[in-house]
């Protein structure tokens, strides 16, 4: 089932007609949260970044889009599913039918579907650069919306050469992120991310494993440019998203890579997962 509108729909009963502008144009917005034994993890998180990105694209925002009206329409959509093990919750937001480039109206429908999590952190994982194309670093980059075409492409590439995952890169050839996650390097004790001006997404993990990192004595944290070379020379590289946690990287092309910072780090995320309110 999924919940359009607030309405428990049937799968096949939802109707995407030939206006819809998150079809036609990518005009719309959304947000992923990992629920856990009926708990949306991080949620308060997910649901400010949301507000954050509907203002920025200057969609109407209901009266009644509260926090807690929107933590109800998701749960009831995964009890309704009978997702009783790990959940990925999807709430897509996208401004209602019509008009071209210009929309009729700022107002919007929003759909929420739910799954359970068959993801479990893998022993090795390969990654390389995704070259053809590059992202953009500027500000709209920072925001989840469904223009992903870069992303598409790139978990293609991966697939098509057996790798995990991708690098993503942009214009001026600065690491970004991976197709689905926000990247960190480890040297030494200092631990580098790239900054949101690269074009990385707001994650919200990252913003987490950042927190996780600056609360401790023992790293140093650096929001900074990272250029390909540097993953090369690197001790340790990991990813992180709200749904798969920290996945460290073994493999960037003929590098192997340690995991024992990484592997610790995940276990503090996980910790501030259980126990987030």
């Amino acid at each position: 089932m999924l919940n359009y509108n607030g309405n428990l729909v049937a799968f096949d009963d939802v109707k995407i007609t030939p206006n819809n502008r998150a079809f036609k144009y990518g005009d719309s917005v959304f947000e992923t949260i990992k629920v856990v034994h009926g708990k949306l993890v991080f949620w308060e998180e997910h649901y400010f970044r949301l507000m954050a990105s509907m203002r920025m694209l200057r969609m109407k925002i209901p009266m009644n889009f509260t926090l807690e009206f929107l933590e109800e329409q998701l749960l009831k959509t995964v009890s309704v599913n009978e997702n009783n093990k790990n959940t990925r919750a999807r709430l897509s937001v996208t401004r209602k039918d019509g008009g071209f480039y210009t929309p009729n109206t700022n107002e919007i429908d929003y759909l929420i579907e739910s799954q359970e999590i068959e993801y479990s952190t893998k022993a090795s994982y390969k990654v390389d650069l995704f070259k053809d194309f590059y992202m953009y670093s500027g500000h709209l980059s920072t925001v989840k919306t469904n223009n992903k075409l870069i992303h598409t492409l790139a978990s293609i590439y991966a697939k098509e050469n057996e790798l995990d995952n991708c690098i993503l890169l942009n214009e001026r050839k600065g690491v970004v992120e991976v197709t689905n996650a926000s990247l960190f390097l480890i040297k030494g004790t200092l631990i580098k991310t790239p900054p949101l001006t690269e074009g990385c997404l707001k994650g919200i993990a990252r913003e987490k494993v950042i927190s996780v990192i600056t609360s401790s004595n023992n790293y140093t944290l650096e929001e900074a440019v990272i250029s390909p070379f540097e993953i090369q020379k690197a001790d340790e590289v990991f990813i992180t998203n709200s749904i798969i946690g920290i996945q460290p990287i073994t493999n960037y092309r003929k590098k192997e890579f340690s995991t024992d910072i990484s592997k610790k780090l995940a276990m503090s995320f996980n910790i501030l997962e259980l126990t987030s309110k």
